[in-house]
């Protein structure tokens, strides 16, 4: 079994921005700095999208001037088209994830343009990319299956990847966007994709609606994938499809690998107390299950 993966924390933009009342940008900077304090390396920040479709999402630009200054910290940008990356370009954005869709239908209610579309705006942008030295990764939704056409074609996954491996992205990533997959599914798509573009690294995605996202993470890391997304307290969900629940929980993630003598680099004490303050700035409860029930019980002193 590996040793170490890298988790990548989106809960300050796929966390936040289904949330019906707006979060403030200071509340967002404080979540990523406690964030980066707990130990998390990567993380997905903002979205420059239209903000009259994800209104939580409209001070992209001030959270990108408020991040925290941190050499060894990645700081990620979403974006849907050229536009939109070259909003995060001038946000200061060294990375920013692309969004393609493995069907017509949720391409269209995501990103108003068909599935090859995207294709064709994210081969537009990684030349632009590379000339101002910004990293572009590629995130495939609806990879494991789609809340209007149903079961997504593994074939159309796999053609995806050759597409963006070939648009010269460094990273694909296979989301699971309305928490559909099993562990089974997650092990034959990434072999089909690591076939499909064997010299690109490979991320998963995944949401916990029907409470799979844990076993669908181990066995992605079990068939090979090092870098696995995480939102903090378990919060997220996306505006164009129906249903979905929150991302997998970081601080799950987390306790599970520690345990397992697989490395994260988090804190997990730091990550616990992190989810807290994002349930507390929600007013709500938050899924994540380590979060209430704490890390592995202290043996009480005699």
């Amino acid at each position: 079994m590996v040793s170490q993966i890298e988790l990548v924390e989106v809960s300050a933009r796929d966390g936040l921005q289904n949330e019906p009342e707006i979060v403030g940008t200071e509340a967002k900077l404080e979540l990523i700095a406690r964030s980066v304090a707990a130990g998390l390396k990567r993380l997905e920040v903002a979205s420059f999208v239209n903000p009259t479709k994800v209104p939580q999402m409209a001070d992209a630009a001030e959270v990108m001037a408020g991040l925290p200054k941190n050499d060894g910290v990645t700081y990620i940008a979403l974006a849907l088209n050229r536009r939109g990356f070259e909003r995060a370009a001038e946000a200061g954005a060294k990375e920013v994830n692309f969004v393609l869709a493995a069907s017509d239908a949720f391409a269209m209610r995501n990103s108003g343009a068909p599935m090859l579309g995207l294709v064709d705006a994210l081969a537009e942008v990684t030349p632009l990319a590379r000339a101002a030295n910004i990293r572009v990764s590629a995130t495939i939704s609806v990879a494991f299956g789609c809340p209007f056409e149903g079961e997504t074609p593994a074939e159309t996954v796999a053609d995806l990847v050759r597409r963006a491996a070939d648009a010269g992205v460094f990273e694909v990533a296979l989301a699971d966007t309305i928490g559909v997959g099993a562990p089974s599914q997650v092990r034959d798509l990434f072999a089909r994709a690591k076939a499909a573009a064997p010299g690109v690294q490979l991320r998963a995605h995944f949401h916990n609606t029907r409470n799979t996202a844990l076993a669908n993470a181990l066995a992605a890391v079990e068939c090979g994938v090092r870098v696995i997304d995480g939102s903090l307290a378990g919060v997220g969900g996306c505006p164009f499809a129906p249903g979905a629940a929150g991302n997998v929980p970081t601080e799950d993630l987390v306790y599970m690998f520690e345990r397992m003598g697989i490395a994260t680099g988090v804190d997990l004490d730091a990550a616990i107390e992190t989810a807290r303050f994002i349930s507390r700035t929600l007013g709500k409860a938050t899924p994540g299950m380590v979060s209430k029930a704490g890390g592995f019980p202290k043996a009480a002193s005699t």
